[in-house]
């Protein structure tokens, strides 16, 4: 039973880690090598939040050992009796036998440290790059990353020279392990506390929001308004990128030695694009040398890198755009169903995608009704409860982990009253949750942050391979310190309790911190407390505050520019909302003529669709009456012949007033392309 613990937990890990991976990458399109880098990534620092409590626990019951050990003791079945007081200490469940944890932590840390250190940030630059081979790709992998890596390398440079010169010190490599390790903690330290000030805060309040539905729908419409403009900059981005494409496939002819940069370039673009630029091209025009206008080949490196940023965040926002869509439509309906009599939910729009007949099974239309519209919110409330009391404890906690007599971390006094009764199950479950907690409240700010376009994580498989690079590093570099955090607010690290007892198998490959006091005693002491002000800061906004006011729009419900967004948004989903109507209406009518005349022949119809026609022909120039009044005389059959024959769908949405028949218009409006005009013959003279 004790191998078992730790196997289930490595191949759940690795298969939650997959999960992640899948909802925001993509395994069809994306490089092989970025896909198993960022899995691998993934996967080293959700082991080490899952592992670490049978670490503890193992901890616990060595430390009971070495007492008994160290005392008169006598041996009973699978635990150890001390003489005097009759104490027992019981093997947990999951206890891993010794040697295999210190083997275990240093093949996973030192790992993660290649990864964040070395490995990705190279392979950044590689996916980011233009280059059209494997060398080129590397070339400029190598430049991009040489300041990067000489900023590390000077800095440890300077360090080795000085500790050689000064005669005080005398480090050996043991001791020099530990300092390079002390200053990767110290860096992650520093991110750590800035995204666990933020989580803490942020989550509990976005589950308590989560109750409002009104809120919800409000800021449904903001970032409506706000995806509005990043669409419409994306697509121009792309026409314009893909019209300086075309003029360099125009211009670099079928012989000349750059053509194969430019067709790998054409196979990144859209489908649309490519069947465009084929049309134009003439493939039996030679090129020619005395000319000196052709592009370089840096200048189509340029060109390839422009081309893949510009197609993956077109495609992305169009992703997204349809994601809001069904949100706004959904928070819509609750809206409605909230006052419903007949307490079964009921959908403007049927869902594209196939329902599971599970599910719908179980999941009824009652059942929705009873969970959306009564039970959700006071779920999401009675969870942002729980989670605030969680970060209340957290923030306390950090504040006071350092006090050892009295111990006032309350992580700490609960592992301590588990420990005297070697409940283990106890134990694993309290630091399960604990770091859990702290992992969800500093990796979800990490799939939160977004910088620009230059690092998003966006879900349903739209995230960059640039972004899940990055998102791997930031991972392997916050875990640990989150790890040697976790255990100073436990008391397990020896250096915060200042105990002379077995460390554990984790703090065991990090070295005695003592090598360098002033950040053992001074900077992860203290700077943790800091989470204090971050949290007061992520209460009041204020970082959101500060954007709005330069100029980046925020969701802030007592601002003037956040309820004119809001105000944009509603329109934009209601123009969306009434093109669906029209559409599904028009497929209706489609079904219908299908269900009617479905058993004819193709000849019948066409036979049906001519006479209609040249009565319709015939009605125009041999009658007076009004065309209105004879087409709406002809009954449900010329209109559903109509159907066929245009487009119910392009009407102008800027209209005042849309009619949801567009076949009850007048036909003295019907325009031979399949358009409506959006105004009668008196608002054409109003400006007049």
């Amino acid at each position: 039973m004790s191998g078992a613990a730790l196997g289930l937990e490595i191949v759940f890990v690795f298969f939650l880690a997959l999960f992640l991976l899948h909802r925001y990458g993509d395994f069809k399109k994306q490089h092989r090598l970025v896909i198993i880098a960022t899995l691998l990534a993934w996967y080293l620092c959700f082991l080490i939040v899952f592992i670490l409590p049978l670490d503890v626990s193992t901890t616990i019951y060595n430390r009971c050992k070495l007492a008994v050990n160290s005392s008169p003791a006598e041996s009973n079945g699978s635990y150890v009796t001390l003489a005097p007081s009759k104490q027992k200490c019981f093997k947990p469940w999951s206890y891993i036998p010794n040697g295999i944890m210190p083997i275990f932590w240093r093949v996973v840390y030192w790992t993660s440290q290649f990864l964040t250190w070395i490995l990705l940030p190279f392979m950044q630059s590689y996916a980011r790059s233009g280059g059209f081979s494997i060398t080129g790709k590397i070339k400029t992998a190598l430049i991009e990353n040489a300041i990067y890596y000489g900023t590390y390398l000077l800095i440890f440079g300077a360090f080795l020279i000085y500790v050689a010169v000064n005669p005080n010190f005398n480090l050996q490599w043991n001791q020099l392990q530990t300092i390079g390790i002390a200053a990767a903690n110290t860096w992650g330290l520093f991110l750590l506390v800035l995204l666990l000030g933020y989580g803490l805060v942020e989550i509990p309040r976005s589950h308590w929001n989560g109750a409002k539905r009104g809120y919800l729908l409000m800021k449904t419409y903001f970032k409506a308004a706000k995806l509005t403009t990043e669409k419409a900059d994306a697509e121009e981005n792309l026409e314009d990128i893909m019209e300086e494409v075309r003029k360099v496939s125009e211009s670099i002819k079928y012989n000349h030695p750059l053509r194969k940069c430019v067709d790998t370039i054409l196979k990144k673009c859209p489908t649309e694009y490519q069947e465009r630029m084929g049309r134009n091209m003439d493939d039996y025009e030679d090129f020619d040398e005395r000319q000196n206008s052709y592009p370089s080949e840096k200048s189509l490196v340029k060109l390839h890198k422009q081309v893949i940023y510009s197609v993956q965040r077109h495609r992305r926002t169009q992703v997204q755009w349809q994601i809001l869509l069904e949100q706004a439509f959904y928070l819509e309906d609750v809206a409605k169903n909230e006052t419903s009599a007949t307490r079964q939910f009921v959908h403007t729009f049927h869902s594209q995608e196939p329902e599971n007949k599970i599910i719908q099974y179980f999941y009824t239309p009652t059942v929705e009704w009873y969970w959306e519209c009564l039970l959700r919110p006071w779920f999401y409330r009675v969870l942002a409860v729980v989670l605030a009391t969680f970060s209340v404890i957290v923030v306390w906690s950090e504040c006071t982990f350092f006090s050892t007599k009295p111990v006032l971390s309350l992580f700490a006094v609960f592992i301590q009253l588990a420990e005297k009764t070697y409940n283990y199950i106890y134990i694993e479950m309290a630091c399960f949750l604990t770091i859990f907690f702290l992992s969800i409240c500093v990796y979800s700010t990490v799939f939160r942050i977004r910088v620009f376009n230059y690092y998003y994580l966006a879900s349903h498989h739209q995230t960059d391979a640039y972004s899940l690079l990055f998102s791997g590093m930031l991972f392997c570099r916050l875990t640990p310190p989150l790890c040697l955090n976790f255990l100073g607010l436990t008391h397990m690290d020896a250096t915060i309790s200042h105990k002379n007892t077995q460390p554990t198998a984790y703090t065991s490959i990090m070295g005695s911190m003592r090598v360098l006091s002033f950040i053992a005693d001074g900077f992860y002491i203290y700077y943790p407390m800091l989470v204090v002000i971050l949290c007061i800061a992520t209460y009041f906004s204020l970082g959101t505050r500060c954007l709005n006011l330069l100029g980046f729009q925020q969701f802030m419900g007592d601002s003037e520019m956040t309820s004119d967004l809001i105000d944009e948004g509603k329109e934009l989903i209601r123009r969306e909302k009434r093109k669906r109507q029209r559409q599904e209406e028009g497929e209706n009518r489609r079904r219908e003529w299908k269900e009617r005349y479905g058993n004819r022949d193709d000849s019948t119809r066409n036979r049906v669709v001519h006479t209609d026609q040249k009565e319709s022909s015939f009605s125009e120039t041999n009658t007076n009456r009004p065309l209105s009044k004879y087409t709406r005389s002809n009954g449900r059959t010329e209109r559903d012949t109509i159907e066929l024959l245009q487009d119910a769908e392009p009407l102008d949405f800027n209209a005042d007033s849309i009619n949801d028949d567009p076949l009850e218009l007048d036909l003295g409006r019907y325009q031979p392309g399949g358009r409506y005009l959006s105004m009668s013959r008196s608002e054409i003279f109003e400006d007049v």
